[in-house]
């Protein structure tokens, strides 16, 4: 655990979250939403998206828990008018789908430049890490507890009257994360599936 590898791994969250969040505003604006634009967060500005507890406290908090082995965070979500949405029933789907998509089609390009690269290096193993990041952030949205992607998706497959229902327990989306979180439910449920996916992209897991 050092103070230089804080700063690389924050540098390579950043990356991966600012793919996530700007995909989902570009998605939005081609919808019909300009609200994300007019905020000014239909942009690669990596300090557009910057959230200070999801952003700083949290993957600081995990680097320092974790001494070093793991960083995780959250950028600030892009506002979303949903009712400016050409079909916001079917939209919200596209919507919380391009996130999570933007991250695998990223990681996966990473992975053709990382196996271009014949000698192992800084670069290299900064690569992977990123590859990593990017997987790991884009199948963590897909859990569908709101606020993640997953529930926006659910939302908009669910019948009106029941995703109504459903989006009702928002506010109790973070104690069920982090419920999770302790009990170890995530690396149950989501290690499996991040670890195929990288093995489908020929990295190391």
């Amino acid at each position: 655990m050092s103070i230089a590898g804080l700063l690389i791994s924050f540098g390579l969250l950043m990356i991966a979250m600012t793919v996530h969040e700007f995909a989902h505003g570009w998605v939005a604006y081609k919808l019909g939403d300009t609200t994300a634009k007019y905020a000014g967060r239909l942009t690669l500005n990596p300090f557009a998206h910057i959230d200070p507890i999801g952003t700083v406290i949290l993957p600081i908090s995990l680097f320092i828990a974790t001494g070093g082995r793991f960083v995780f965070g959250a950028a600030k979500p892009v506002p979303i008018n949903y009712w400016a949405l050409r079909n916001p029933k079917r939209d919200i789907i596209w919507i919380g789908l391009s996130g999570p998509m933007a991250n695998f089609i990223f990681a996966f390009i990473l992975s053709i430049l990382w196996k271009s690269l014949s000698l192992f290096s800084i670069i290299k193993l900064a690569l992977l890490y990123l590859i990593s990041i990017n997987v790991v952030l884009g199948v963590f949205n897909l859990v569908p507890i709101p606020p993640l992607d997953g529930s926006r998706i659910l939302m908009g497959i669910l019948p009106r009257g029941l995703a109504d229902r459903y989006a009702r327990i928002e506010p109790y989306g973070f104690i069920i994360l982090m419920a999770l979180f302790w009990i170890g439910g995530f690396g149950i449920i989501i290690s499996p599936i991040i670890e195929l996916i990288l093995r489908l992209m020929g990295i190391p897991y």
